[in-house]
């Protein structure tokens, strides 16, 4: 966490999310599961937060309330001190914008690309028609798009060039973060490599700051300057991108890099590992990945652990009791 006396540009502190609970009209109780559980994070201006971690860990939840799109059950944003937990919403949507997974579904189909980029010059900025006009053919050419394009419909687009409208849609509200949920993965690798180079130059211009939010470690390694891991709707680890890869230190982040496809290297033993995820409507006591956990012992099961500086330095923290021995 920042310890700077300057605030962060996004401090997140016990962000939690619940769905159900409660009782039903005849007075039973009704299951609860808990997506995420108290995440406290901070994001500096100018980074790349890469956030990583297996399906159903969390990450996508984490990052719709970061949006707006969903809504803390307990907990606080703030986006350079202000927060915008609490009718923040507008303002949140205004300052932090969204790249969804799917690029064609995330365009409405019966809107044009004009209608969809200027819709946020509109209703987020108050721009008039001569603005709009203006900032829109900086911002078509800006994601490598032809003026035409701006006159047709979404389902007349590839994945990639649909993914570029997306982000021009994200950029269109100029905000300061862009929170990118899975950008590359439903594009084929040859469109990943365009639309990740054309994200850096984005940033480098743009001076945006990025929440990465994917599966896939070889892009989060290659993109990002920090990397937070999440297990079971947690942060379990964060470190700058170079050390975390050299050097986990929790044994759950180990197991995903080891797990990473690489060519030419044999994928390494699981140590008995089973892959399943705890049950989250009876979540176990202590640190959720000790069933999983080759270095787990009683006290991991007591209690969970605090996410803190270990011996790496104090930007590199782990919840874990008995974190992996630094390589020799």
């Amino acid at each position: 966490m920042n310890t700077s006396p300057d605030p962060s540009l996004i401090e997140i502190r016990n962000l939690a999310r619940t769905f159900g609970g409660g009782r039903s009209l005849f007075g039973t109780k009704k299951p609860e599961l808990t997506a995420v559980r108290g995440v406290s994070l901070d994001l500096e201006k100018g980074e790349t937060l890469g956030v990583v971690g297996e399906s159903g860990c969390g990450k996508s939840t984490l990052a719709r309330m970061l949006v707006g799109l969903d809504t803390p059950s307990r907990g606080t944003i703030r986006l350079s001190g202000e927060n915008l937990t609490d009718g923040g919403t507008r303002a949140l949507a205004r300052r932090v914008q969204y790249v969804f997974q799917d690029p064609v579904s995330s365009l409405n189909p019966r809107q044009t690309i004009r209608d969809i980029l200027e819709a946020p010059m509109r209703h987020l900025l108050g721009l008039g028609s001569r603005e709009r006009k203006e900032r829109l053919e900086r911002l078509i050419e800006d994601v490598n798009l032809r003026p035409e394009f701006l006159e047709r419909y979404p389902h007349e687009f590839s994945g990639g060039q649909a993914q570029r409208i997306g982000i021009a849609r994200a950029l269109a509200a100029e905000p300061a973060v862009v929170v990118l949920d899975e950008p590359v993965s439903a594009l084929d690798v040859s469109v990943q490599a365009q639309v990740l180079n054309l994200l850096d130059r984005l940033k480098r211009e743009r001076g945006l700051t990025y929440v990465f939010i994917s599966h896939d470690l070889a892009v989060v390694e290659s993109v990002a300057t920090r990397v937070a891991v999440m297990y079971f709707g947690e942060i379990v680890e964060t470190a700058p991108a170079r050390e975390m890869f050299r050097a986990p230190l929790h044994p759950y982040t180990k197991l995903l890099i080891d797990s990473a496809p690489v060519p030419n290297r044999k994928r390494a033993a699981s140590a008995g590992d089973s892959g399943e995820l705890p049950d989250p409507y009876d979540p176990p006591p202590g640190c959720p990945f000790a069933p999983r956990c080759p270095r787990a012992d009683e006290d991991c099961r007591a209690a969970m652990p605090r996410l803190e500086a270990k011996d790496r330095g104090k930007e590199h923290l782990a919840a874990c009791c008995h974190p992996t021995p630094r390589r020799a």
